[in-house]
């Protein structure tokens, strides 16, 4: 696979989940996010390095929601019959070009609406799951997702995310502060295991 290879697609089929994160059935994945938006299984990445700096990523422009926004290392959705260890595996390869161990951490439902100066509306209405993993090997992102990266120290992302709140997706903000409060335990446990 080439880092400019296209590995999003409007027709892969997503799992549609009720509100107890149940399978009620399956839908394309433009349909799911713009005609008929409706709640969807999905899973965020979060990647650490050996100083406990996490590892974001800037959306391509080409991205149809969120475009240019800065996000956690990498975010999609298992498709049709994968499960979240095959889907993760899969997505932060052909995203960043990277593998690691994953740990689930928790998940969470968000619904945010979208809208950009040309009138493109979507939504996201996701159950979504949260792995952790580390891994000090540099990323190679694939250009028709990911348009930059870098790695931040805690106290220097929760700067950023205070002063300029508008330039970092919704979601992450939202898990951002679930796992380094909330969850903050099995963070340290996480980094004391590396």
């Amino acid at each position: 696979m080439t880092m400019t290879e296209q590995v999003s697609f409007d027709d892969e089929e997503l799992i549609l989940v009720d509100e107890n994160d149940e399978i009620i059935g399956y839908g394309d994945k433009y349909a799911v996010h713009v005609d008929t938006p409706q709640r969807h299984r999905a899973f965020s990445i979060l990647i650490f390095n050996d100083k406990r700096e996490i590892l974001l990523q800037q959306r391509a422009p080409e991205k149809p929601l969120w475009a240019g926004y800065w996000s956690n290392t990498c975010c999609s959705h298992p498709r049709k019959g994968e499960d979240f260890e095959a889907a993760t595996t899969r997505r932060l390869r052909e995203e960043m070009g990277l593998s690691a161990n994953m740990t689930y951490v928790y998940k969470f439902e968000y619904k945010v609406d979208f809208e950009d100066d040309t009138g493109y509306r979507g939504t996201e209405h996701e159950i979504c799951r949260v792995f952790i993993g580390q891994t000090n090997d540099e990323p190679t992102p694939n250009r028709t997702e990911v348009s930059d990266w870098r790695y931040l120290s805690f106290e220097a992302l929760n700067q950023e995310i205070q002063h300029v709140p508008e330039r970092f997706t919704p979601w992450f903000k939202d898990e951002w502060s679930a796992l380094t409060t909330e969850h903050q335990e099995e963070l340290e446990i996480f980094f004391a295991a590396q």
